[in-house]
């Protein structure tokens, strides 16, 4: 039996990310495949030394990072009615990205979300710089533009 096809988003909190959820949703919908839900707590900060600072700076960006999973995985639901799967890493989004990518071989596509007015994220900034994503493994990456409707989304997906 081949293995099931993901799309891959990632959570941040931002209206890319949405927009790239609800794009991946009805994409996955559509095809039968399913969604993986990324999202990374990037705790590296250089407050260590002060005494709970560190750790109460770590603690916040985890449930800042779960907050955005959950809040994208029942948006997803609501278009798929299967909950998606939830992976939530602490690190560096990149390192992290490359390292699922790496070694989930079910996910297919990266799904993410541009801004219609602010500078690219780091990764669509990566994309448009032509540095690439991954290492070894290769896979094609998607990206919404920002400012479609809900309904023009439908459309594409």
């Amino acid at each position: 039996m081949a293995p099931a096809r993901k799309f891959l988003v990632i959570a941040d909190g931002s209206e890319e990310s949405r927009t790239a959820a609800y794009f991946a949703a009805r994409r996955a919908r559509n095809t039968g495949a399913r969604v993986a839900i990324l999202a990374v707590a990037q705790t590296q900060g250089g407050f260590e030394h002060w005494l709970g600072v560190g750790e109460t700076m770590r603690a916040e960006a985890v449930e800042q990072a779960e907050t955005d999973l959950e809040s994208l995985a029942e948006d997803v639901e609501g278009v798929t009615e299967v909950r998606p799967e939830l992976i939530l890493k602490e690190g560096d989004l990149l390192t992290e990205l490359k390292a699922l990518v790496e070694r989930d071989e079910e996910i297919a596509i990266l799904v993410l979300g541009a801004s219609e007015e602010s500078e690219p994220g780091v990764l669509v900034g990566a994309l448009a710089k032509g540095k690439g994503l991954f290492g070894d493994r290769r896979i094609p990456v998607t990206v919404v533009p920002g400012g479609l409707s809900k309904d023009q989304l439908k459309a594409l997906a």
